[in-house]
């Protein structure tokens, strides 16, 4: 079982564990041992970060780390989580380090790692990693310490990439777009790569201060992308989480369309072009039933996977599909990138709208979702709520209320301290009463005295 990592890196309040300098230390030093498994070559790590105040001192602490085993440190500084997945592929470095926290608020932060082929780590790496963590590493003779240097035009590295993936002939010219990006790290990648395609941009969250990262803007707070589209009469918005490997589009009409829409929409028109590998999307437990019935009605198979961006990788990997992402907004298309990239996304949906003439609320509604209910109850350091036998029973009971007319899902989050309670009923009362009822019982059993 892993202990510092959860579905994406490692991740926490900063400045307390394990977010501290002295684990992020630790941290480095031990993955810097573990991609440098021989004293000889050159072997060098890329590391990205977001815009959050905290990044300073993990970049620091890790860059410390790593140079402390013999690795040479190449920083990016601010870019997109899926360019640091590029640039550790295209620079052939041994490791790929993202300093973000991603949707979650500015006063956390984490730590997420590439490995050589620009993929996200397997369960197993990262266990092995843990145990050098715990271990402790020896550091490299003196004159094999690791050298750091500053990389400056990894931003535009990645806005060529990303480019590259629509057909060369596409501008969207005429498109008025409302881009959020969060105040995170695409506020500068991004209006670029749109205002380069032709389009007419209308910036929000580009004036990050360190805090205020996610806060009112961005892909978990859509109304404010979706109220400067219908203020500006935009034709879509566009609107991107913290490190921009996730995204919401927003209709004309100031209607939001979240992942599996985005998904259908492209699954569906790669299938019909014949581009559509394996003949199936590849998505997480989360997304809606109406996607799946969607994709049946089309001959598109429907793979699901557990939560996290990384397994839904993992799944495209292993059987050749190379389209798949999550309902938040994670949409991964291997052909062009090696993780969730939501810039890319979201010009993917402009490019559709561009070749279709169609509205973006036209597209941005490939299917009726089926009614969806997902609520947190967040817990205790030490606590384990889902083992509780009232838990358990809340569960059984809810379950037992569906009984095949719906489906529940009970988990606990990978980045956060919370238990996440999500049903899907076409009896939305029935949906309410079930979610309420295992709500209730987790926050009774978290709340208890010990």
């Amino acid at each position: 079982m892993r202990k510092l990592f959860g579905t994406d890196g490692v991740r926490g309040t900063a400045n307390t564990h394990p977010m501290t300098a002295e684990m992020a230390l630790r941290i480095g030093a031990a993955v810097g041992r573990y991609f440098r498994r021989d004293a000889s070559g050159v072997h060098r790590v890329v590391i990205g970060k977001d815009t959050r105040l905290s990044g300073y001192m993990l970049e620091s602490a890790l860059t410390a780390g790593l140079t402390s085993t013999g690795m040479n440190v190449l920083l990016l500084g601010p870019v997109p989580t899926p360019a640091v997945g590029l640039m550790t592929r295209s620079m052939r470095a041994d490791l790929g380090v993202m300093i973000s926290a991603s949707h979650n608020p500015a006063e956390d932060n984490g730590i997420k790692f590439f490995g050589p082929d620009g993929f996200k780590l397997s369960d197993q790496a990262e266990i092995e990693i843990e145990a050098l963590i715990e271990e402790g590493v020896r550091p490299a003779q003196a004159q094999n310490i690791g050298r750091a240097k500053r990389v400056d035009d990894a931003r535009f590295r990645y806005g060529e990439r990303v480019k590259s993936s629509l057909p060369r002939d596409l501008r969207l010219d005429g498109l008025k777009v409302v881009v959020d990006c969060a105040n995170g790290a695409a506020h500068r990648a991004a209006p670029e790569i749109l205002w380069e395609l032709g389009a007419d941009v209308i910036p929000v969250g580009i004036a990050p201060d360190g805090l205020n990262i996610n806060r009112g803007c961005g892909s978990t707070h859509p109304q404010t992308a979706a109220e400067q589209v219908v203020a500006h009469g935009a034709h879509v918005g566009i609107a991107l989480d913290g490190d921009a490997d996730r995204v919401i589009v927003i209709d004309e009409t100031g209607t939001p369309a979240d992942g599996d829409q985005l998904m259908a929409l492209l699954a569906a028109r790669w299938a019909a072009e014949g581009q559509l590998k394996g003949g199936a999307l590849v998505a997480t437990v989360m997304s809606n039933l109406g996607l799946e019935r969607f994709l049946a009605g089309q001959g598109i198979g429907l793979e699901r996977t557990a939560v996290g961006d990384r397994y839904v990788v993992e799944r495209m990997r292993e059987g050749g599909f190379n389209l798949g992402g999550e309902q938040s907004g994670h949409i991964v298309m291997s052909d062009f990138a090696t993780t969730g990239d939501g810039l890319m996304a979201g010009l993917h949906f402009l490019a559709e709208m561009v070749r279709s003439g169609q509205p973006a609320s036209a597209l941005a509604r490939q299917f009726t979702p089926v009614p969806q209910l997902l609520k947190n109850v967040r817990y205790a350091a030490g606590q384990a709520p889902l083992e509780m036998a009232p838990v358990q029973q809340a569960i059984a009971e809810a379950e037992a209320a569906l009984n095949g007319s719906g489906r529940l899902l009970i988990r606990k989050s990978g980045t956060e301290p919370l238990i996440r309670v999500m049903a899907e009923c076409e009896d939305e009362a029935l949906l309410t009463r079930t979610v309420d009822s295992v709500v209730e019982a987790v926050a009774d059993a978290v709340s208890a005295p010990a």
